[in-house]
């Protein structure tokens, strides 16, 4: 009696690095039967926004998220979202 062949699954993480390394691995033909079509967008876009600061508001910046562990670009993004809440 033969044995089974051991047919790979779609994986179902969300992690870009072990989705490459699974495509790099295997041919998209070969699970024609468990794709479907998607409508809607699957990742969200994200937008970019340039901030012009003067030489001391950004070193006070720096500082600032130094202080709290984080980059400026973090910090930035944390009061924006606070803000965005409390409005």
């Amino acid at each position: 009696m033969e044995g089974l062949i051991d047919t790979p699954r779609l994986p179902t993480t969300d992690s870009i690095h072990e989705l490459a390394e699974f495509w790099d691995s295997h041919e998209l033909t070969d699970f024609d039967a468990e794709l479907e079509e998607v409508t809607e967008p699957v990742f969200e876009r994200q937008s970019n926004l340039t901030l012009r600061l003067d030489a001391s508001e950004a070193a006070a910046l720096h500082g600032l998220a130094r202080s709290h562990g984080v980059s400026e670009t973090e910090l930035v993004q944390r009061w924006i979202r606070q803000h965005l809440h409390a409005a």
